[in-house]
């Protein structure tokens, strides 16, 4: 799909009267008949701008995961909405830091949980027997 923002050199906040300017202007006859057709209709525009954001955020999330299209898919209308990858922050060494902490945490809890449950139900049976024999007697 393409992005007739980028393609049309506009925001995607512009009015009305700026994309039949850019409309006007553009040199592409089957990219003009488009926009027409999808910016020129209220209706039309409104869904294609919540399919615009949805896309955009796609390559977003693409972009940050470090993912591209293939070499045979840039420049073509396929690649409008990506970016290029986000290698400046390794989240994916954040995240795997994160899980090997939780992971840490996790078997810390399980190696001393079963001596202080061992511990604990001993005392409690201690408890419910002295209970018992206390009642019993009386």
């Amino acid at each position: 799909m393409r992005d007739l923002y980028q393609r049309l050199d506009l925001p995607s906040h512009a009015s009305d009267d700026d994309i039949g300017q850019a409309i006007e202007a553009c040199q592409h006859n089957a990219l003009k008949a488009d926009a027409r057709i999808v910016l020129g209709d209220p209706e039309r525009r409104e869904e294609y701008d919540a399919l615009h954001t949805t896309l955009r955020d796609i390559g977003l999330l693409r972009a940050r995961l470090g993912l591209t299209h293939g070499p045979f898919w840039q420049d073509s209308t396929a690649n409008d909405f990506s970016l290029p990858p986000d290698n400046t922050g390794a989240r994916h060494d954040l995240l795997i830091a994160r899980v090997e902490r939780a992971v840490g945490l996790h078997n810390r809890w399980r190696q001393w949980r079963a001596p202080w449950l061992l511990a604990a139900l001993s005392i409690g049976a201690a408890a419910l027997g002295a209970a018992l024999c206390y009642l019993w007697l009386r």
